[in-house]
């Protein structure tokens, strides 16, 4: 259940300042992206959670690791309490519920991190972040499916490697994602107003690109289908489940568009 603020959460989150909630193509590829990263992170956060800006300070760091596909996702839920966060998207808010569902529990709040589709952690303790990628790497099935995406002309290539001998997954849904890099927010009322916060990778956008079948293949999206004011990066990532359903992270990767 959404609690009715930044302080009503348990001890535990208070101790850690949690805002608590309850088509194929063949062509020439040019400036591939570095393959194989050991972990996707997701932060769901908010303009107006006063315990979010040091979890996005976090993701900004983790930005800079090229073994970490990190992405921010502002969630809309807290929009009543003064401010409207100009970032969010419904999507996210549905994404995160949708993660706790699959749980099982009703672990929903911000900062929270959601570690290769997997472990759920306080967006602003490091420590568990880093603790988390490394548990979740014991899953045989994380981040185990090559995938790389390169720029051709006004295309992106996406392509993702056959399933290894044994894995147990054959199936996953191939989405990319349009990142802005950097937004720098003046946030005006709210828990933080008076602040301004800088937003690293966020996501402006989803397109599902196809389904993976264990078997090899590659897709071309244009360019021009995630371009959007702001947007200078993509992430493709390869998911067990589906949208509403969403499983471990198979595989994944990043480019710059400039």
């Amino acid at each position: 259940m959404m609690s009715q603020g930044c302080s009503s959460r348990d001890r535990l989150s208070r101790l850690f300042g949690v805002c608590a909630l309850g088509v194929c193509a063949s062509v020439a590829v040019v400036r591939p992206t570095l393959a194989d990263p050991r972990a996707v992170v997701e932060l769901f956060t908010s303009q107006g959670c006063s315990s979010c800006p040091a979890a996005d300070k976090i993701l900004g760091d983790l930005s800079k690791d090229p073994s970490i596909v990190a992405m921010s996702m502002p969630i809309d839920y807290w929009d009543y309490l003064g401010w409207k966060d100009t970032l969010a998207d419904n999507r996210f808010t549905a994404r995160q519920k949708a993660y706790s569902m699959m749980r099982g529990d009703r672990d929903v709040y911000t900062p929270q991190v959601i570690v290769n589709g997997s472990a759920h952690v306080i967006g602003n303790d490091r420590a568990a972040i880093d603790t988390a990628v490394r548990d979740t790497r014991k899953n045989d099935e994380v981040m185990s499916v090559p995938v790389s995406m390169a720029i051709s002309g006004k295309q992106l290539n996406v392509s993702v490697a056959s399933a290894r001998a044994n894995h147990p997954s054959d199936h996953g849904e191939i989405w990319i994602c349009a990142i802005a890099k950097a937004v720098p927010i003046a946030i005006g009322r709210g828990e933080n107003g008076g602040r301004e916060v800088t937003y690293h990778n966020v996501v402006r956008s989803w397109l599902k690109v196809g389904d993976w079948t264990g078997k090899a293949g590659t897709w071309a999206v244009p360019i021009e289908n995630i371009a959007r004011d702001g947007v200078d990066a993509a992430v493709v990532y390869v998911q067990d489940g589906n949208r509403d359903r969403p499983g471990l992270m198979l595989g994944a990767a990043y480019t710059p568009l400039h």
